[in-house]
């Protein structure tokens, strides 16, 4: 069945109550599974994302894939779960939304709860760099594979691949990632305004704009001194300002909890980010972290719904612009800048990344063999976790 036809049947369904429990059962076990294995940071956790919903299921097309990719890079918060939080929009509307985002991030926020009180009780957690030396190098070969899949798609004219070569260059160069994007976007559409002034239509990509404004600095204050209260408030503001990696998470957090407030040491907060790295899913789950440290459990679970709570309401106001981006020749334009921006900032994060994972042959093999593996098979990319853990244990038994 074509996408077309499958976008067909699938709107047909849409109001057949069996489709739609059918719908979000598969939303709800196909992102908990992924927010069980998705090692690596944002670039790993898009290519998970493309392979499972993309290449193994054909829930969307790679064209809607990178638009929702790009699109959410006009928004703040972690962008790989807003991501996952507008494709089960894709899949199962606003239940799918949800079910999404809860079950991408709840297997982390466990995770890193039961890791928060190890460090409380014990003052260590327990270490996992021999787990990573395998997992890792698997990772970088499914990055690796999507950034190939992908490459067609996005790259449709010289132009544009032009544009994504300078993109990563220029954060191969250290320029803001937001920068990047941005001038990306623009560059793409100047060029295709210069080609052909926009007409009426163009009036639907303005409505884009105001969601960059969400990037700017409101003033939260807790007027009950509770700290349960300034807690969630804090961590509120974070995810509804904070653009970029999560070295800028690290930024924002330094500044409130040990500058501003005086919660916690800066060794703390490097504790927590670790943390937050070597789990899967989001490592806004730092928060998590964070919140069991000051408050217990409660601040734990207060921590990690305030700071992803604006993702979920921004991806709603997204939902409602993506298409519209493609409605108008020079929105569209704009849209496909953005994506090249986009998958060249994915390929150089794999870079940086794989200078540091890829250390000897037995990592160097690892990622050759997943990445033939993924080639020449649909293997599930569980299998390639799972099989990277096993050969990091070994080697750290041995």
């Amino acid at each position: 069945m074509s996408q077309d036809e499958r976008g067909a049947h699938d709107s047909a369904n849409e109001q057949d109550p069996v489709a739609v429990r059918r719908r979000l059962r598969e939303v709800t076990l196909v992102f908990l599974k992924l927010g069980v294995i998705a090692f690596g940071g944002p670039a790993a956790h898009t290519a998970m994302m493309r392979d499972e919903l993309v290449r193994r299921r054909g829930w969307v097309s790679d064209q809607r894939f990178v638009d929702l990719m790009g699109a959410t890079n006009l928004i703040p918060g972690p962008n790989s779960t807003e991501l996952a939080i507008h494709l089960g929009y894709d899949r199962a509307r606003w239940r799918g939304l949800i079910s999404a985002g809860v079950c991408f991030i709840l297997p982390a926020a466990l995770m890193v709860t039961a890791l928060a009180w190890a460090y409380v009780t014990y003052g260590s957690t327990p270490a996992a760099e021999g787990l990573l030396y395998g997992i890792v190098p698997a990772v970088i070969a499914i990055i690796a594979h999507a950034l190939f899949g992908l490459l067609r798609t996005v790259v449709k004219t010289v132009w544009l691949g032009v544009l994504a070569v300078a993109a990563l260059a220029a954060y191969l160069l250290g320029v803001n990632e937001l920068l990047v994007l941005a001038v990306g976007a623009v560059l793409a559409a100047a060029a295709r305004v210069l080609r052909s002034p926009p007409g009426r239509g163009a009036r639907h990509g303005v409505l884009a704009a105001p969601l960059l404004t969400f990037g700017g600095s409101p003033v939260f204050t807790d007027p009950t001194g509770g700290q349960l209260v300034q807690l969630f408030v804090t961590m509120l503001k974070i995810g509804s300002v904070l653009y970029g990696s999560g070295y800028v998470l690290l930024a924002f957090l330094r500044g409130d909890f040990v500058d501003r407030l005086g919660w916690i040491t800066n060794q703390q907060l490097i504790d927590a980010v670790s943390i937050g790295q070597v789990t899967p899913g989001p490592v806004f789950t730092t928060a998590t972290f964070l919140g069991y440290m000051i408050a217990g459990p409660l601040g734990a679970f207060l921590a990690t719904v305030a700071i992803f709570l604006p993702s979920f309401v921004f991806v709603g106001l997204l939902t409602k612009l993506t298409d519209k981006l493609r409605s108008s020749e020079w929105t569209s334009a704009l849209l496909d800048g953005l994506n090249a921006a986009a998958l060249a900032l994915m390929a150089g994060v794999s870079y940086q990344l794989g200078r540091t994972a890829i250390i000897d042959p037995l990592t160097a093999v690892i990622a050759v063999v997943t990445l033939v593996l993924l080639w020449k098979t649909r293997l599930n990319n569980a299998w390639f976790i799972a099989g990277g853990a096993a050969v990091g244990i070994a080697h750290a038994l041995l």
